[in-house]
């Protein structure tokens, strides 16, 4: 009987260990407010990035995409269109409206053999500051996404050399 009960509390413990240990592993958000943004026109959505909380947010930077997936030819292919910064009246925010019909340019280098394969073709990626207590607030057509990737720089500054 001793022994089952220190067999169970061993589990017990391992189990309230591995909990604990799985809440420190998620990411530690600010609370989201975006009700104070315009609601999006006809034809568009309203999507929105919230960054988590990251120590020296000053270092990081956040790079954003405004596309769609296609079926594309080998060419380079981009979006057409332009990412215009709008200011939030009365708040001093931001958020990004996208005006882009949904067309793409590119190369047009000979494909020997014209198979197509879908790609993620964007807008010209835009960066902007790290801040975890506002969130990236986007107004696009509702046939495109925003995806982002967060940019680190790295461990040490370099020089660069002088001819």
């Amino acid at each position: 009987m001793k022994f089952l009960k220190a067999v169970s509390v061993v589990l017990m413990m391992v189990v309230v260990g591995n909990v604990s240990a799985q809440k420190k592993k998620t990411e530690k958000f600010e609370k989201l407010q975006i009700e104070m943004f315009p609601k999006a026109k006809e034809g568009f959505k309203q999507v929105y990035i919230q960054l988590p909380v990251a120590k020296n947010e000053n270092d990081l930077k956040v790079e954003f995409f405004v596309g769609a997936e296609k079926m594309l030819d080998c060419n380079k292919h981009f979006l057409m269109g332009k990412v215009n910064t709008q200011d939030l009246q009365g708040w001093g925010y931001s958020y990004y409206e996208i005006e882009s019909s949904g067309e793409t340019g590119g190369t047009l280098m000979a494909c020997p053999d014209q198979k197509k394969t879908k790609k993620f073709v964007s807008l010209q990626p835009e960066i902007v500051r790290y801040n975890s207590k506002l969130p990236l607030v986007f107004y696009v057509p509702k046939d495109l996404e925003v995806r982002y990737r967060i940019l680190r720089p790295d461990a040490a500054m370099k020089k660069a050399t002088q001819k």
